[in-house]
């Protein structure tokens, strides 16, 4: 069955990116989803029907055996919900109702139970990691009621094989984008079956690449399937019975999709945004499909804006302020409100600020260009009637290009004197543009920085605008200094900090005699090697303004009468006495009073430095008052970021004004040093220095919203995105300008995030790079929530729940509970639970709040009430966390006969440092080997620490008057230890291990580790989309890039689907033998 390159073209008026095709058992119908509804088509093609009409989103349509009905998934209650709806379309009826994500796969072969997905409560003999993303397999009566679990492995796509006896599935062993392609490692997905009867697991795949979307032929000998073992992902087939697998189509560049089979052997599949049929013996057919229904929603709606500000800035006159909603830039009047749009484009904006006269908005835009796809460019809005001195409430506004380059520009800032604006050329040059003449300068070169993600960039003009305070790199080295360079680029930047602390966010203060810095140099470090507490710190640029600032209280106030003496009498000598001092200064309004240049005494500078807060804290910002003698800044020692005021002589330091901010930003002083603003959960508020007084802005405005010409936009900066900041520049040679058309055509077919996130995924994916693929962040406040009473129950439709297992961290556990293995909830609030209905109901929306639980002991015959408060689903998954835990801890215990410590690396991070350090050191310390557990770890930056950790080599012993007190190193495992590890370690859970081994510590024990290695940054875009870029590889002393680079471990051990369900970890076995056998 050979086909050719794309098979055939899509036509003019068919619609593309139909999604989840499903063809009917006779063969005859295609149920699909498209624009986030349920339709359905002939089989041959044609006018398709609209079969579900709500808001919400359906997917993934799975036919009843005999063909009259469909299940299918739906997000109508905040979640994916599995429903049924006769398959010629009428009202359609909620199966589940668990907040878990749920997703159907199969019906039962008499038509009575649906067969789904979910994440829930494990079986309490399981020895799977509990995170979401390992589903179990579970089903529930078509007429609704109680879902019971089927499987407890990880089980996707499964189905029932014609009689009845055995599933069929695709198994998931770690994290990956489920779009990706062309990767070959062990964490890619396999095929299995399930023996119902004998509880058998057979692999039927043994590919490295991905196996997906199994599903049967009608007689069940054969399996279909898709893979990528010839390239391009195609429909394959093996037997049933195992061997190897054969191809049936031969697609090229685009993948296929959404297998599914009709009795008669009609395959039906998805590719390049259309379905497709396969007859036996035949060619694939693409199908002609139109959809003759109006757009569910508007092109074009208005929408309110009053809060979800990403950004501010203030006007010189204090009466408004700029700031950035969804991309674009809107001016709001600090007293009432009144908000004006400013610009109307669907790409974004940012970096916004006043000029120095008021009269103008300065910006950046991601516009597209003739000569290329787009860039950053600079761009100002302008107030064209004198009379108007507002934006807020002008009448006529002018958009203008200040700089437009095939270079990326953004970030701009103006120079004082408003004839200049600095700005970043391709995120890292710092460069300066004459606004008069339209020259630009590098100040600071592009290879004394690097940005990691966009707006991580620092500097700021000092007041005589010709210098600059930058933050940059030193040669070969990820520490951030603070800079200052002379903005005509004459000179190179001159080293202000050197420090091996990162010293960042330099401002001026002091009208230019000091600098501010943040610095981690006197703060508590995290344990791990990133993050801790900073503190404010100035500088002093000459020995002057050090002297003025060394002076106490009653020193600095009698030189301050002295100036104000002075001041007075410059006053009683008039204007011709102040003109004859001040060289005639033009009065004239609208002229620019000159400021004199700033001096600076480089030697000795690295004398002049002062700590200015008294307690270290995690900090926003900081700013100096006009005159240098209270300090307010943005500290998080609670809750939130909350405003602080230090008296910089005194030292008295007090609580300001209760915030509670989330991502606060800058702080910002009004001209006369009265007010601060700032961001504050979205709103921009201001606070009264005088009193503490928080006021808020309350926002008046709203826009109109184009979400096709958005999501246009956003595929294009997606796009360029990977092009600028892709970790290698060839992207792995990927044909990005090919893929980029390819995918861009189905846009116009969009009108939801779900398939927006998965139009980018599969962009993404073609890539073959980890950390890629897109998310959608929906958001239904009001959506179901179930919440957890922490217990394991019986798998069972008898009456009440019955418990089985009462976990150490249950809400339930407290004094006085009788609530122990055996007992039956046969209540909750009052309902009686039959066992019949799903008991996800009784629980909706209620963690943290009161529960009557009526219960019922069997033992005894004794019946009870007892108030618990139920728990959300991520302290349910913290519970559960905590339990596998416990049982590896024990597995390991027993197994080695109490030798042997454990100890599980959750996350690449300063907690799980602390608990490895806490456990080792403390539990472990008499142990004589170590078991550090690394599987299911998502990564994040620990490497380093975690190995020097453990590669303690003893070197001395503590011994007073002959007591034995240890030994050097104290606080290192100094032991033998060996390092588990599966297919889901992940990004730096990848680097720890090479790092384990590069320093020869001990063996690896368990799976390959995917070559993921790769520092991310996770980019969230304005409409709830979040995407991944790779972009720091990681070289190994080989030359080689961690990316793509699979770990191999010493000791090879799968941990098999059978003994894993019933309670054995045999990676657990094979670590504590290859510490005790070495």
């Amino acid at each position: 069955m050979a086909l050719g390159l794309h098979a055939q073209q899509a036509r003019p008026n068919e619609a593309q990116w139909l999604r989840y095709g499903a063809i009917s058992p006779d063969g005859t119908t295609i149920a699909f989803s498209y624009q986030g509804d349920l339709w359905r088509v002939p089989s041959s093609g044609g006018q398709a029907t609209l079969l579900t009409t709500s808001d919400a989103y359906e997917r993934s349509p799975v036919w009843s055996h005999d063909g009259r009905w469909l299940a299918f998934a739906s997000d109508r209650h905040g979640n994916m919900d599995v429903f049924v709806m006769p398959a010629s379309g009428g009202p359609a009826l909620r199966l589940t109702e668990h907040s878990a994500g749920d997703i159907p796969s199969d019906f039962t072969p008499d038509n009575k139970l649906v067969l789904f997905s979910s994440d829930r409560m494990r079986d309490v003999a399981d020895r799977q990691f509990p995170a979401a993303g390992f589903s179990e397999l579970y089903q529930v009566p078509v007429t609704g009621g109680k879902a019971l679990r089927v499987l407890s492995t990880a089980a996707y796509g499964a189905r029932y094989s014609p009689d009845g006896g055995t599933l069929l599935y695709q198994d998931r062993k770690g994290y990956e984008n489920n779009f990706r392609k062309h990767h070959t490692s062990s964490v890619t997905r396999d095929i299995w079956t399930y023996n119902l009867g004998t509880k058998a697991y057979t692999q039927l795949s043994t590919y490295a690449g991905e196996d997906l979307e199994p599903v049967w032929s009608a007689d069940g000998a054969y399996v279909y399937h898709l893979s990528e073992e010839k390239g391009s992902m195609n429909i394959f087939r093996r037997s049933s019975a195992g061997g190897p697998a054969e191809p049936v189509t031969f697609l090229e560049k685009d993948p296929v999709r959404h297998l599914s089979i009709s009795g008669n052997g009609t395959l039906c599949f998805g590719h390049r945004g259309g379905l497709y049929t396969l007859a036996p013996g035949g060619q694939p057919v693409r199908l002609q499909v139109s959809t003759a229904v109006d757009s569910r929603y508007a092109a074009q709606r208005t929408v309110p804006v009053n809060g979800d500000a990403s950004e501010m800035a203030l006007s010189p006159n204090g009466k408004e302020v700029v700031f950035v909603h969804r991309g674009e830039v809107f001016v709001a009047s600090v007293k009432e409100g009144t908000t004006r749009r400013i610009t109307n484009t669907p790409q974004q904006e940012r970096s916004v600020s006043f000029s120095p006269d008021g009269r103008s908005i300065l910006y950046a835009s991601e516009r597209s260009r003739t000569d290329s796809g787009g860039s950053w460019d600079l761009y100002l809005t302008s107030l064209t009637r004198k009379e108007e001195p507002c934006f807020f409430n002008a009448t006529v506004l002018k958009e203008e290009p200040l700089l437009t380059t095939a270079a990326e520009e953004f970030q701009p800032v103006w120079s004082p004197d408003g004839k200049e604006v600095a700005y970043l050329e391709d995120r890292t040059a710092i460069k300066v543009l004459n606004v008069a003449t339209k020259k630009t300068r590098t100040v600071l070169a592009a290879d004394r920085n690097y940005s990691y993600a966009d707006g991580d960039q620092y500097f700021s003009w000092a007041p005589d605008s010709k210098w600059l305070l930058v933050q940059f790199l030193q040669d070969k080295q990820w520490i951030t200094q603070c800079g200052l360079v002379k903005a005509d680029g004459s000179e190179p930047v001159v080293n202000l900090t050197r420090s091996g602390y990162d010293s960042g966010r330099p401002k001026w203060a002091l009208d230019g005699k000091a600098m501010l810095w943040f610095s981690g140099r006197d703060g508590y470090k995290s344990q791990a090697s990133w993050g801790g507490q900073q503190d404010v710190y100035a500088l002093f640029f000459t020995q002057a303004a050090q002297d003025t600032f060394r002076l106490n209280k009653e020193e600095f106030d009698l030189m301050k009468k002295k100036d104000d003496a002075a001041g007075d009498k410059e006053k009683a000598a008039g204007p011709e006495g102040k003109d004859a001092k001040k060289g005639k200064k033009d009065a004239k309004a609208g002229k620019d009073s000159t400021v004199a240049p700033l001096k600076f005494e480089l030697a000795g500078i690295e004398d002049r430095k002062v700590r200015l807060t008294v307690n270290s804290s995690d900090l926003a910002d900081a700013v100096l008052s006009k005159d240098g003698e209270k300090l307010y800044y943005l500290a998080a020692f609670e809750k939130g970021f909350d405003l602080w005021q230090t008296d910089v002589r005194s030292q008295e330091t007090k609580l300001l004004a209760k915030m509670g901010a989330e991502n606060p930003g800058s702080l910002v002083m009004d001209k006369e040093g009265k007010q601060l603003f700032l961001l504050n959960n979205g709103g921009i508020s201001y606070v009264d220095l005088s009193n503490g007084e928080v006021k808020s802005i309350g926002f008046k405005g709203e826009m109109v919203l184009d979400e096709a010409a958005e999501r246009d936009y956003l595929f294009e900066h997606v796009w360029r995105q990977v092009v600028k900041k892709f970790y290698v520049k060839d992207l792995q040679g990927t044909d990005w300008d090919y893929y980029k058309k390819e995918y861009r055509q189905y846009l116009p077919y969009i009108n939801n995030g779900y398939d927006f996130a998965d139009l980018l995924s599969e962009l993404l994916g073609e890539l073959n790079a980890s950390h890629t693929g897109a998310y959608y962040r929906q958001g239904k406040p009001q959506g179901d929530a179930t919440a957890q009473l922490g217990l394991f129950f019986a798998n069972d439709t008898l009456p009440g729940l019955r418990v089985l297992e009462v976990p150490d961290r249950s809400p339930v556990v407290k004094a006085g509970s009788r609530i122990t293995a055996g007992v039956v909830i046969e209540k909750i609030n009052g309902e009686t639970v039959t066992g019949q209905e799903d008991p996800a109901r009784f629980l909706n929306r209620k963690a943290g709040k009161n529960t009557l639980l009526s219960l019922y002991d069997p033992k005894n015959g004794k019946r009870w009430e007892e108030t618990v408060k139920p728990i959300g689903e991520g302290e349910q998954e913290e519970l559960l966390y905590h339990r596998w835990v416990e049982r590896n801890r024990h597995t390991v215990d027993s197994l080695s006969g109490g030798r042997v410590g454990y100890v599980h690396v959750r996350g690449m991070d300063n907690e799980s440092y602390k608990t490895v350090y806490e456990e080792v050191l403390g539990r472990y310390h008499g142990k004589e080997a170590l078991v550090v557990d690394t599987r299911f770890n998502g990564g994040g930056w620990l490497h380093d620490d975690l190995a020097t950790f453990l590669a303690g080599k003893v070197y001395m012993r503590m011994r007073p008057r002959g007591q034995d007190l240890g030994t050097e190193p104290q606080f290192k495992w100094s032991k033998p230890s060996v390092v588990v590890m599966n297919e889901s370690n992940y990004s730096d859970a990848h680097m720890f291990p090479v790092t384990y081994k590069a320093m020869d510590i001990g063996k690896l024990v368990g799976m390959p580790v995917p070559g993921t290695g790769t520092a991310v940054w996770w980019e969230g875009l304005q409409n709830n989309v979040v995407f991944g870029i790779p972009q720091v590889g990681m070289v190994d002393n080989q030359g080689r890039y961690l990316e793509n680079l699979q770990l191999e471990p010493d000791v090879r051990q799968p941990n098999e689907p059978g003994p894993m369900s019933t309670g054995t970890d045999q990676q657990l076995g094979a670590a504590v033998r290859t510490l005790l056998n070495p």
